[in-house]
């Protein structure tokens, strides 16, 4: 008997303790993006930091060095993408003119012989719109707007700038900060926390080279597939959507809508636009049924209602870094509802020992 309630005080104090940590998580929130973000990113980068320092380098410089190359690669990326889109920007602006005449003499009239419905746009009011936000002076119409909304700029700043402060300090101090965590470990449960972590471990590793792969893959084809279709802004489309492939759904609907728009824009008639919607409607397939499955798949073991509901309780709770950390997170839950199941499956309350 003294035995059991000690095991009981023992449960519930582990309870309460998780939902004092929950409870933490939820009214922290609104601050922890960057340190999720940063955390994410330092535990993707390890390895290639441990890499360099087994080869003589000091912890501190190889982290310097990992830091740096990532913001090289970043920079490079957006030095490839932005230039892309400013200059595609600009030319959707000036074809503006034929979209609106296509649309007031192939839509309009579809759509009064339909549906009744009377719609016509103004060529000039639309020119003068799109040559008001590509002109020179739109920066100094968005300092302008600081007014209104500066404290979330300034916000979004400071979060921008603390992520890799703390990639840095994480990064240095990743095996210091695992041996730690470990120590509070109680020593009865250290050796099954230990089994637990490498497997969680093993889940993520499979799951980031996976997703790694996946997004290059279907860049690849997104960028071909919309040349092929004859979309000028097949690579800024293709890259982006490509990309944006490790946020499950947001990647795909974002290059639909940019595809779609730059299609009606460019070929002004359903013809081209079905040739778009053909290479995204082959590339969601051949994400969701060949790449995916094939990389990452069974390997994670998650089943698509566990990754809408993860999807939507991680992005309530976080935001959008939630989103990105929903599908590995739940991963590693999974690991954990594996063994818990197990040990339910050999407890007396299900009757798998005794009477």
């Amino acid at each position: 008997m003294k035995n059991l309630n000690l095991a009981e005080a023992r449960l519930w104090g582990w309870l309460g303790i998780a939902l004092a940590i929950a409870a933490l998580l939820y009214l922290l929130s609104p601050i922890l993006a960057p340190f999720m973000l940063a955390a994410i990113l330092a535990y993707i980068l390890d390895p290639l930091v441990e890499r360099l320092t087994g080869r003589y380098l000091p912890r501190t410089l190889a982290t310097v060095l990992v830091i740096l190359l990532l913001a090289v690669l970043a920079g490079a990326l957006a030095l490839v993408v932005a230039p892309l889109f400013h200059q595609e920007a600009r030319m959707l602006a000036e074809r503006l003119p034929g979209f609106v005449a296509w649309v007031n003499e192939s839509v309009a009239p579809w759509l009064q012989s339909s549906f009744g419905v009377s719609f016509r746009l103004d060529a000039e009011s639309v020119r003068s719109l799109a040559a008001e936000y590509v002109s020179a002076d739109l920066a100094a119409r968005l300092l302008g707007s600081l007014k209104i909304g500066g404290m979330a700029v300034v916000g979004f700043l400071v979060n921008l700038l603390l992520v890799p402060v703390v990639l840095f300090y994480l990064l240095r101090d990743w095996h210091v900060l695992l041996a730690r965590a470990a120590q509070l470990v109680p020593r009865p449960l250290a050796a099954k926390t230990s089994q637990i972590v490498r497997e969680v471990d093993a889940v993520l590793a499979e799951f980031l080279r996976g997703q790694m792969l996946v997004i290059v893959i279907m860049t690849l084809y997104y960028v071909a597939a919309l040349w092929l279709a004859r979309l000028q802004f097949a690579l800024p489309i293709g890259i982006v959507t490509g990309v944006l492939v490790f946020v499950p759904y947001v990647g795909a609907i974002t290059g639909f809508v940019l595809g779609t728009v730059a299609a009606v824009i460019q070929f002004g008639a359903l013809g081209g636009v079905a040739w778009v919607w053909l290479a995204f409607a082959v590339g969601q397939a051949l994400e969701g049924m060949v790449v995916t499955p094939l990389l990452v798949g069974e390997r994670v073991g998650l089943h698509p209602v566990a990754v809408i509901f993860a999807l939507l309780a991680f992005g309530q709770l976080f935001g959008f870094f939630g989103v990105l950390l929903a599908l590995p997170a739940s991963a590693a839950l999974l690991v954990g509802l594996r063994h818990l199941r197990a040990a339910y499956l050999a407890s007396t309350l299900y009757g798998g020992r005794g009477g």
